[in-house]
């Protein structure tokens, strides 16, 4: 009923609305509303208090936007309406209804009728669905602002959930907290089945609520809420994906070499270590493509350099590793900055480390040393960081960098004091403060900005513009939106190794997906908790391993335990191994042919990264994106989150992967969803990868 009085009253407004090209401005009181187009099929909606938005707000947006009207606009509009105003704009396939000062999104049909989309949450006692809260001591505000949703309407992306029990597609239902921390990416973009997806432009902490009749994003501290939406035929996933793209960036595409086999572990802290494991690689004929150093390489946190007594010539290590396997090396890099650095005095008197509101700027700590983080929202910051990077890794030939810990606000943490004995008191989180401004209103950017760092050097020593491939790349345990346009890509922090973690991982990583970052990978056999000595251990591994052979990256990582007493010094000495032939000779032969096989995918993979590269094309795919048009069950199967159906995924346009999820078992079902007619035509069928038996069209275990 509620339904058919709205539909009423913009049929009654139609008649007396102004139709708008360029924008519509609405004063509306005190607040300020403007609606724009922007990009393909899509409108920007920016609002504030008392003054209208500077446009150097931060923002993850291109503009102009690489498709679509937009570019370089500001403010300007041609339409301007008063308090309960009325007036109408289109851009391709979307149309916003301004009816009585409240905005109506709908998709244009076709046959130039109009479907509604969602609209600004209105009922008969309700707070208003622009809702501020000012602080006298600021002219920043927190904000609700609140949509409407259908009960069965269905929502998906919202970027990466922490490990390790979400284990969701659908996130309807859900509240989700926009605060950045170790396996916690959070990013305010969903796609809904109704055929629309809309990006909230916002960098700061809040809340994404999905409750069954109202979509609520609330905003910590802004100056401005910017907002964007854009709409396709439902089930048109891939379309969403190239708008949403076409307006914050595309991702480059990798090397070659990354493609390959990576290898990493918790750590290789000496260079004759690093030299063992090229020379084994070498001996036992296995290709790898990348050798990982991980974290504390360096003396002092912050110093961005080998501790010359356990890496003496870095550019010898590097040119061996090359000769030995073929494969590059990557370096981890931390934020944190102690005061024993050698970069600490200048970091500190040139105003180039974030602050605090109160004491002596101090975020976190850990390995017994209070950390500052280097400000990367500071472009001289950025600039100083690379300098150190390209003075002590890059000009000596290691050309990637691991991007750890630097998740924003502290060091990477849901809690502080980090990597200390006492690490359970419920401290609050620090007030920390960049050169963008606080951690409540710019900090979700803070990593996004440490990927520029090295976006931005390397672009920069390599006079390319590294906007379509990327020589080299970074690894980041936190991004956001946008961040698909850094030669960077995600992995998804520090999981737990345990079966329901490997499945958890799909929801995860399909997630973050279906929120423009296909860029992504994770630690093959979880971070922490895997015993390379036991068998369920190796067991763990070698199944995770075959998920891990068919992600956009093949890695290997994790803290593992084994019989091999740690070494100390250095500060986590872990000698336990993680390569290949560490899991036994049996399962040494089952990894090796996986190795193999991701070798030979290494051409199928560069294609997904091509197709990636010119739409925005996702790789790692829920089955919704296919088969929601085609397969009634698995809209069922995803709006249920039911584990038959989200616990599998699409890897590209050409292959089914559902992976062994439990211990000790030799066979699984597999759902086959209905293949839609048009690939019928085309001759599709169900085929097993390793048997070739043809399975039909789907629609059956």
């Amino acid at each position: 009923m509620t339904l058919k009085i709205l539909s009423i009253i913009v049929l009654v407004a139609s008649c007396v609305r102004t139709v708008a090209t360029a924008g519509i401005s609405l004063t509306n009181g005190f607040e300020r509303v403007y609606i724009q187009p922007f990009g393909p099929n899509g409108i920007r909606v920016r609002s504030s208090l008392h003054r209208g938005p500077t446009g150097h707000e931060l923002s993850a947006l291109v503009d102009p936007p690489l498709e679509g009207p937009g570019g370089n606009q500001g403010l300007t509009v041609d339409t301007s309406i008063a308090y309960l105003g009325n007036a109408t704009l289109d851009n391709g396939n979307i149309r916003v209804d301004v009816v009585n000062g409240r905005l109506f999104f709908s998709r244009i049909e076709g046959n130039g009728t109009t479907t509604l989309l969602t609209n600004e949450f209105i009922d008969t006692k309700a707070l208003p669905s622009r809702y501020y809260t000012q602080d006298f001591r600021t002219s920043s505000f927190s904000a609700q602002f609140s949509f409407s949703s259908q009960p069965d309407e269905q929502f998906y992306g919202m970027g990466q959930q922490a490990c390790c029990s979400d284990q969701t597609v659908n996130k309807k239902g859900q509240v989700i907290d926009l605060i950045n921390f170790n396996s916690q990416v959070p990013i305010p973009v969903y796609m809904s089945n109704k055929g629309y997806l809309q990006f909230f432009n916002y960098p700061g902490q809040g809340r994404m609520e999905f409750s069954p009749r109202k979509t609520r994003f609330e905003a910590s501290e802004a100056t401005v809420i910017d907002y964007w939406i854009t709409a396709a035929t439902p089930g048109d996933y891939d379309a969403l994906q190239d708008q949403y793209t076409a307006v914050t960036g595309r991702q480059p595409t990798p090397p070659d070499f990354l493609l390959g086999y990576q290898q990493s572990k918790l750590r290789y802290w000496n260079q004759s270590q690093v030299i063992d494991v090229a020379q084994r690689f070498h001996d036992e004929q296995v290709n790898v493509s990348l050798l990982v150093v991980d974290f504390f390489a360096w003396q002092f946190q912050g110093d961005w350099s080998f501790d010359p007594m356990y890496f003496p010539d870095p550019a010898a290590m590097a040119a061996q590793v090359k000769e030995l396997t073929g494969a590059e090396m990557m370096v981890s890099l931390w934020p944190s900055v102690e005061d024993l650095s050698a970069n600490y005095l200048t970091l500190q008197e040139s105003g180039l480390l974030a602050t605090t509101r109160d004491g002596t700027g101090i975020q976190d700590s850990f390995a017994g040393a209070y950390v500052r983080l280097v400000d990367s929202t500071n472009p001289a910051a950025r600039e100083f960081l690379w300098k150190r990077l390209n003075d002590s890794y890059y000009s000596k030939g290691i050309h990637n960098f691991w991007i750890d810990q630097a998740d924003g606000g502290s060091l990477g943490e849901p809690f502080l004091n980090n990597g200390q004995g006492i690490a359970g008191i419920p401290y609050g989180r620090t007030f920390t403060q960049y050169f963008t401004g606080t951690q409540e209103a710019t900090g979700k950017m803070y990593p996004w900005f440490q990927e520029a760092a090295i976006h931005e050097g390397m672009r920069n020593l390599t006079s390319t513009t590294m906007s379509a491939s990327c020589p080299y790349m970074a690894l980041t345990r936190s991004t956001f939106a946008g961040g698909q346009r850094w030669c960077s890509y995600l992995w998804s922090g520090d999981t737990s190794a345990r079966f329901d973690t490997l499945t958890q991982q799909i929801t995860a990583g399909v997630s973050v997906s279906a929120s423009g970052i296909s860029s992504w990978t994770l630690d093959i056999g979880g971070f922490a908790g895997l015993n390379v000595d036991t068998a369920l251990g190796r067991e763990l591994f070698v199944r995770w391993f075959g998920m891990g052979v068919f992600l956009p990256y093949t890695r290997v990582h994790g803290d593992r335990q084994c019989s091999i007493p740690e070494s100390s010094p250095p500060f986590a000495g872990n000698n336990c191994p993680n390569e290949p032939w560490a899991y036994g000779e049996d399962n040494f032969v089952i990894l090796k042919n996986y190795i193999a096989l991701r070798y030979q995918l290494v051409p199928y993979v560069k294609r997904l990264f091509e197709m990636l590269q010119a739409t925005g094309r996702t790789i790692m795919r829920p089955l919704y994106y296919d088969f929601a048009v085609s397969d009634e069950f698995v809209v069922y199967g995803t709006r249920e989150n039911r584990p038959d159906i989200v616990f599998q995924y699409m890897f590209g346009p050409r292959l089914l992967i559902s992976p062994v999820g439990e211990a000790g078992v030799s066979s699984k079902d597999v759902y086959l969803p209905m293949l839609p007619a048009a690939w019928v035509e085309r001759g599709f069928s169900w085929t097993h990868w390793w048997t070739d038996e043809d399975y039909g069209l789907g629609d059956n275990l």
